[in-house]
């Protein structure tokens, strides 16, 4: 199936690199102009934005309310509207709960999963006065059954599926629809030091990892899906199941 987002823009957090790098490139297959927000690699940004023609990248701490505020503001001011919002930016700072610092979880909550709502927050109105809009949560399976030693994260995937839920119940009638993808392993610079060797793989039904492109495909799907919301899509070789 053809998918076509012509006329379309989408805006990617974290889409200078591994997942928000694919789905940025996919969306634009797909005929969308694309916007993506980075927080520190201007290299990076710069790579993907001259792989697609006319993409424009914007530095944001997501986290940040009034530096997101300013930031969607600068989009449609350059594009004219927002119709997608893919909120992907994440990091992770691992460690067991009994010697976790402070810093270290409420970092990870604040760019994972505060992040996504201010973008949410200062796109909202955009998507309601346009009575349209897609919004992808980049969720993880660590949000559905944790994961050990990422009590952080896990907590932070597992609060953007409430946002998710939420979001979609209260924008329904705006027309606005809302999902969450919740990848498993997917080969990327965040999993690059697990080998096709590691245990982990044994548990994983399908016995590889995934890979972004085919993460950045059901990413693609969900922009172009008018009655499908508050949904939450495991992508994961059926490690969850």
């Amino acid at each position: 199936m053809k998918l076509i987002l012509n006329n379309k823009v989408a805006v990617i957090t974290g889409g200078s690199r591994g997942i928000g790098k694919a789905i940025a490139i996919r969306l634009a297959e797909c005929g969308a102009s694309i916007a993506i927000i980075y927080s520190g690699d201007a290299d990076s940004a710069a790579d993907v934005c001259s792989q697609i023609t006319g993409a424009k990248a914007y530095k944001c701490d997501v986290s940040d309310f009034a530096a997101a505020k300013e930031t969607v503001a600068a989009i449609v001011c350059a594009f004219g509207t927002i119709d997608i919002l893919i909120n992907n930016a994440g990091i992770t700072r691992d460690g067991l709960i009994m010697s976790m610092k402070e810093d270290a979880f409420d970092r990870v909550i604040d760019i994972n999963l505060k992040g996504a709502f201010n973008m949410i927050r200062h796109c909202a109105a955009v998507f309601a006065k346009k009575r349209s809009g897609k919004i992808i949560n980049i969720s993880s399976i660590a949000g559905i059954i944790g994961n050990a030693g990422q009590a952080n994260y896990s907590a932070s995937k597992a609060g953007l599926i409430g946002l998710t839920k939420a979001t979609a119940r209260e924008l329904a009638s705006r027309n606005v629809c809302c999902n969450a993808i919740a990848p498993g392993f997917i080969s990327t610079d965040m999993t690059a030091e697990i080998g096709e060797d590691n245990p982990l793989m044994a548990s994983i039904p399908l016995s590889r990892m995934g890979t972004p492109e085919e993460v950045a495909e059901l990413a693609a799907f969900l922009c172009t899906a008018d009655y499908i919301t508050g949904e939450v899509i495991r992508i994961d070789g059926g490690l969850a199941t």
